[in-house]
């Protein structure tokens, strides 16, 4: 797994993260607490370390987040669920082949009304003219008007279209992404959450923590200040303080006593 993905945090829902951050540090200088970014600091540091804590910065808001995950799951499975779902795919392939047809109907009816009325006209030209010369003119005036009826329908269909495809666009604009209310509802309070107490505080302890450089971001805990970084020095006393030093263990010489004999004018008995 990478160490930047947060295991509670869907896919598809990291680019809001991303978004709600990116607005955060946007808005950041109409916030007090966040006016001294830059001066350690700047933006791009702050958010490559937002980015490398959102397991923890998310974990403040995992209630909120559960909650809207199982809305939205729950509003997908009724929608899949719902009548002439089933049915979308077909009509959408039938819409494709619609439109196929649209499209190339008036150019081959007017390529063949072309073809048969100048082969049609050029045998008339002829001295006697050949008996088909007529229906081929006949032919060609027939696809002539074959050729407006599918410029016609075309022109209706796309008029169509475009007026569908406003009202589709319209929804979509309206609050919530077009999503249903109980979800539109849960997200706001998801990334309020969020916002409020994981991103904010998040920035706000990293811009007064003056431990956390921005070679080393320190790790972000919700409840508390940031962590200092780095490690304190074995606290080694002098003679005068700390602990009594353990007396150190005494070694003597062997005890090598000398025979009983004085030189070599005492002889052995």
């Amino acid at each position: 797994m990478h160490m930047n993905s947060a295991p509670h945090l869907l896919t598809e829902d990291r680019p809001e993260y991303e978004r709600l951050l990116d607005d955060a540090l946007r808005h950041a200088h109409e916030r007090p607490e966040l006016a001294a970014i830059g001066e350690r600091l700047n933006a791009g540091q702050l958010r490559t370390m937002a980015l490398a804590a959102v397991a923890l910065i998310t974990a403040t808001a995992a209630t909120e987040y559960e909650h809207y995950v199982k809305t939205r799951d729950e509003a997908r499975a009724d929608r899949d669920a719902a009548p002439g779902t089933a049915p979308d795919d077909l009509g959408g392939a039938s819409a494709g082949i619609g439109a196929v047809v649209t499209v190339l109907a008036p150019m081959l009816a007017g390529t063949a009304a072309l073809i048969f009325l100048l082969v049609g006209y050029l045998l008339k030209m002829l001295e006697p003219p050949p008996a088909f010369a007529t229906t081929m003119v006949g032919a060609g005036w027939f696809f002539a008007a074959v050729t407006a009826a599918a410029i016609f329908v075309a022109a209706v269909g796309l008029l169509l279209t475009a007026l569908r495809n406003g009202s589709t666009s319209l929804t979509a604009e309206e609050p919530g992404d077009g999503l249903p209310d109980e979800v539109a509802r849960a997200k706001e309070a998801w990334r309020q959450a969020l916002l409020e107490r994981g991103i904010l505080p998040f920035l706000r302890d990293a811009l007064a923590e003056p431990a956390a450089g921005p070679a080393a971001p320190a790790p972000y805990r919700p409840a508390g200040r940031l962590p200092k970084i780095g490690y304190s020095r074995p606290d080694f006393a002098g003679p005068d303080g700390g602990p009594a030093a353990a007396p150190r263990p005494t070694f003597s010489s062997p005890d090598f006593t000398s025979p009983d004999f004085g030189g070599p004018e005492h002889e052995l008995d």
